[in-house]
């Protein structure tokens, strides 16, 4: 066996490490930590991916000491979600852009793979800036003094179809600038790259688009470009070779406009990491660059990487470049980035909530634009009710229904379990524990004839609007209505997903088949509750969910 592939495998085998280590000894985690997934080591080196959820196409910006990174959101909200760190590996969330994605209407109803798609962070003139594309309408702008919030109402600044995944720079001469992609689904081309130049405040385009580079000789799917200047060139940071298999590319040129040369500065390699590109360079404090990028990984969605990175020749070289070639491959583990703050404590992006808050926790996102009436916190009982909402007109399956309480996956296997009480109303009204994508399975508790009953569903090609298959169902015991129960789902490497349910919280019986998750569009799968009713009438049951917790 080859010395690198050895080397591999035993990185590998740190890097699966669960247990939170500080000098050597197994620590218990703080409050609020995640028990599935902790890049820090606690020895001064962190594991990939630094993010085991699916915050796709990041971009990152640093000021003064902090960190903040954004992401696509597509068509779930609150949308465009704000991260923190100190130090690039302990991250949480801070807050979002919108609670209700523009157009309203619009977005009311699901729109897979729809909405904001790759955005870009900025820091400029003591205020954040964030642009992101949505593909059918064009590139907008929303701004912030604090990257928490509260944040401007978006500005469309180029009202267009198939325009993606625009930065923007702010040259020292005070000139601006934006560069884009194209999405080959709307505007009929893609795999080259543009430049206009802006207005100096960032609120609309002042000239022609100019194409800068065309990747259709040897980089195919080319988008995703982020916009940097240093040492007197412009640097075009842009992934190509399509999600699952792509590689990261530099463009630079002295001018804004090219030509620009280009180079491959990281791909694959030996590494077991497939497709490690599209992301942000971000330097610290104490003078290092690194390299933030997204790795593809199926239902569990597009999962982030931290990669050291070195300048040579005034080119970049991500992660460790062991043949000296100048193009890196990823790490699987590093030490942390040195920063002249303090150690940032652990943190990691929340996963369970037990509902005692005035809001929901922020790893919480909507199918679509909420409802005020879909859900009410209660934190002094500890609860959210969740109330029963008639399914749309013309409904084949759960891929049209907008009020799904859900978040990403955390972690490559993981138990979420749920403790509710359901009081129907009337028949057909029905609570469940869901694990969402292109086909998807959940857990229910049903009003049927009169009766509670548990049962499994599964639904194949839900996008395709495929129907339900449901298992023969479990009637839950007369004495036991109107008591707490348990809803639970098992996940195990590969996503293979097993539900099971409790009346006592102890004892777990498992119900139906062994599902295997499947990806969303353009998302990874999603897991979390529905409360919904078949019937239309003047009043709603609700579920009472006391927690929602997420373990080994």
């Amino acid at each position: 066996m080859a010395k690198s592939s050895i080397r591999y495998r035993f990185i590998l085998l740190l890097a699966l490490v669960g247990s939170y280590h500080q000098d050597g000894q197994a620590q218990s985690l703080p409050p609020g930590v995640s028990k599935v997934w902790v890049p820090d080591l606690g020895n001064g080196t962190y594991k990939n991916p630094v993010l085991y959820a699916d915050y796709s196409d990041p971009d990152v910006v640093r000021v003064g000491s902090d960190f903040y990174l954004t992401s696509s959101s597509f068509n779930a909200v609150p949308g465009l979600q704000i991260l923190h760190s100190k130090d690039l590996v302990n991250w949480s969330i801070i807050g979002a852009v919108f609670k209700q994605q523009p157009p309203l209407a619009r977005y009311r109803e699901p729109q897979h793979g729809n909405g904001v798609w790759a955005p870009a962070i900025r820091y400029h003139n003591q205020e954040f800036y964030i642009y992101y594309p949505d593909p059918d309408l064009g590139i907008f702008v929303t701004k912030a003094k604090n990257p928490a919030g509260p944040w401007s109402a978006p500005v469309c600044v180029k009202q267009a179809s198939g325009w993606i995944d625009p930065c923007p720079l702010w040259d020292a001469d005070g000139k601006a600038y934006l560069v884009h992609g194209f999405a080959g689904s709307r505007a009929g081309i893609k795999t080259v790259l543009a430049v206009s130049p802006m207005s100096p405040d960032g609120q609309r385009l002042t000239g022609d688009d100019v194409l800068v580079f065309d990747g259709h000789a040897g980089h195919p799917t080319l988008e995703g470009p982020k916009f940097y200047k240093r040492n007197g060139y412009y640097y075009i940071f842009a992934p190509a070779g399509g999600v699952p298999t792509g590689w990261q590319l530099v463009l630079r040129s002295r001018n804004v406009y090219g030509p620009y040369e280009e180079k491959i500065v990281m791909d694959q390699g030996k590494t077991p990491i497939n497709g490690p590109h599209q992301g942000a360079w971000v330097d610290t404090d104490a003078g290092e660059d690194w390299f933030l990028h997204f790795q593809d990984q199926g239902a569990y969605g597009r999962v982030v990487h931290l990669q050291p990175m070195v300048w040579k020749n005034d080119w970049p070289v991500i992660g460790e470049d062991p043949d000296g070639d100048g193009k890196g491959q990823p790490v699987l583990t590093h030490r942390k980035p040195r920063i002249k703050s303090p150690a940032q404590p652990l943190a990691t992006p929340p996963t369970s909530d037990e509902f005692s808050a005035a809001k929901l926790g922020l790893q919480w996102q909507w199918h679509a634009n909420p409802q005020d009436y879909w859900a009410y916190l209660n934190p002094a009982q500890g609860q959210l009710r969740l109330y029963s909402v008639a399914l749309p007109e013309g409904f084949k399956n759960y891929w049209q229904v907008p009020n799904l309480l859900l978040q990403k996956l955390p972690a490559e296997t993981f138990t979420v379990t749920t403790k509710l009480t359901f009081t129907s109303r009337i028949e057909g009204e029905k609570v469940g524990l869901m694990m969402m994508g292109l086909d998807y399975a959940y857990l229910s508790l049903t009003n049927q004839g009169g009766k509670l009953q548990l049962s499994q569903t599964v639904c194949k090609d839900a996008d395709k609007l495929k129907p339900e298959t449901t298992t023969a169902p479990v009637e839950v015991p007369a004495a036991l209505a109107g008591k707490p129960l348990y809803l639970r789902v098992t996940t195990k490497a590969g996503a293979k997903c097993q539900f099971s349910y409790s009346f006592d919280g102890q004892t777990f019986q498992p119900l139906g088949a062994e599902f295997i998750a499947r990806e969303g569009k353009w998302i990874g799968a999603k897991v979390g509750l529905f409360c919904s009713r078949t019937a239309k009438f003047n009043d709603a049951g609700s579920a009472d969910v006391d927690w929602f917790r997420i373990d080994k």
